[in-house]
């Protein structure tokens, strides 16, 4: 019936997540508020985990996509199930720092690093920074020189997959801000350069082919063409690299219509792919990483919501608004995502209206979803939107000067604040 087994419905009629009444929570913690559940995403963490220690005999290691959803404890349960970190912004690598995340265990990320990220990078003894570019490459390689350091890098490489997902979420086809294309000679230009470089040590490559995949196939490809790359390297150049970063991308569910593989699953085709591919060139199989991040923590959180009117427009539209929005949720404007969504407290009753989810802001596109079928709603009633744990609240916003909601995680069926809600005094803070 739900997205996740971390959803219910109690004898109230009310939807539970973790065991915890959603109405309850609404009422405790205020709304929009967005909760999660702390043993779901530990099940996630493992199986991942898990799926490398099967099929690929260890020889890897699972890197949390932190853009996602970063926060400090979120970081503190990632290095307790002996995961690796994926940043892509000094915001976040202070942010795993702030939570004792062992730096050699962190993947810096970015298209566009600035020059203090770099420094940053470095002194923190991150593990990899993945390189983007041949002036990001060379900006590192002087950068580490300066500070007497050896950068382990691996080169960000565009495989020329089509993931087969939304245009702006695409991230492997040549025409991407992302990467060295392998088409134009570009990649092999890089590694050139990475390997004659005295301050960076070349580690291995990397891809992402896009987001919300589905289809393991695009990813199985994207493996080959890596694998073959890498020969083509240790032909040209007489280096084998060891390690290969296959990015993440991995397809959640939203609605009933969404049926992504299981985890263990991608992972026993992948590890077949790149063993019998590595074989074919006559070279070791790498050390594999994959960066999970929605796949993770996405379907394992709700957002609660408190309806503040119902408009109905007759033969047009039903219009359920509610006391957040874009703000907190901006995929819809965005992307136009798709929802699972629920009157928290009327999970009892058929879902037989047909309404649109408008936010609070002041923007005609401002919706959650438009057209959904929920139950028929008041002015008070809790509205839940199921899967909302990625690309929520880390890309929320004050637009509007609407301050961002609070995070709840239920941990051993108790809610417990892990994010404060904004107040007005936080909106001006940095104001002058």
């Amino acid at each position: 019936m739900f997205v996740s087994e971390c959803l219910n419905v109690n004898e109230k009629g009310h939807l539970t997540i973790g065991g915890c009444d959603t109405v309850e929570l609404a009422n405790q913690f205020g709304t929009p508020l967005i909760v999660y559940n702390e043993e779901t995403i530990r099940k996630n963490c493992r199986e991942f985990v898990s799926s490398i220690n099967e099929h690929y005999e260890g020889k890897g290691l699972v890197y949390y996509a932190s853009k996602a959803f970063s926060c400090l404890e979120m970081c503190r349960i990632c290095k307790s199930e002996g995961l690796g970190l994926d940043v892509v912004s000094g915001g976040e690598l202070y942010t795993a720092l702030k939570a004792d995340f062992p730096p050699e265990k962190i993947c810096f990320h970015g298209n566009n690093k600035t020059d203090s990220e770099i420094c940053e990078a470095l002194d923190a003894g991150v593990g990899r920074i993945i390189v983007d570019n041949i002036e990001e490459l060379r900006k590192i390689g002087r950068t580490a020189a300066e500070k007497n350091k050896t950068a382990k890098v691996l080169l960000r490489i565009k495989p020329g997959i089509d993931a087969h997902t939304h245009e702006f979420i695409k991230t492997g086809q040549i025409d991407s801000k992302f990467g060295f294309a392998l088409e134009t000679g570009e990649a092999m230009e890089a590694v050139k350069l990475a390997l004659a470089e005295e301050n960076i040590e070349l580690m291995g490559l990397h891809c992402h082919i896009g987001s919300q995949i589905f289809d393991i196939d695009p990813f199985i490809l994207a493996a080959e063409v890596m694998i073959a790359f890498i020969a083509e390297i240790k032909k040209e150049t007489g280096t084998e690299l060891t390690e290969l970063n296959l990015g993440g991308g991995f397809g959640i569910k939203y609605t009933g219509d969404d049926n992504p593989e299981s985890f263990s699953e991608y992972m026993k085709k992948i590890a077949l792919s790149l063993k019998a591919t590595a074989e074919k060139y006559g070279i070791k199989t790498p050390f594999v990483m994959i960066e999970p991040g929605r796949s993770i923590v996405g379907a394992e959180a709700v957002t609660l919501y408190t309806v503040g009117s119902v408009k109905e427009i007759p033969n047009i539209r039903n219009y359920v608004s509610i006391d957040g929005g874009m703000t907190d949720n901006p995929r819809y404007i965005l992307y136009g995502s798709k929802y699972d969504i629920h009157c928290a407290n009327k999970m009892n009753e058929p879902r037989d209206y047909m309404a649109t989810i408008a936010g609070r802001c002041c923007e005609s596109g401002d919706l959650i979803q438009k057209d959904a079928m929920i139950q028929k709603t008041q002015e008070g009633d809790i509205i839940a939107v199921l899967s909302t744990g990625a690309y929520n609240y880390s890309m929320a916003s004050n637009y509007n000067r609407v301050p961002r909601p609070a995070v709840v995680m239920i941990t051993d069926g108790k809610p417990r604040l892990i994010i404060k809600r904004e107040s007005y005094d936080d909106l001006i803070a940095n104001d002058i």
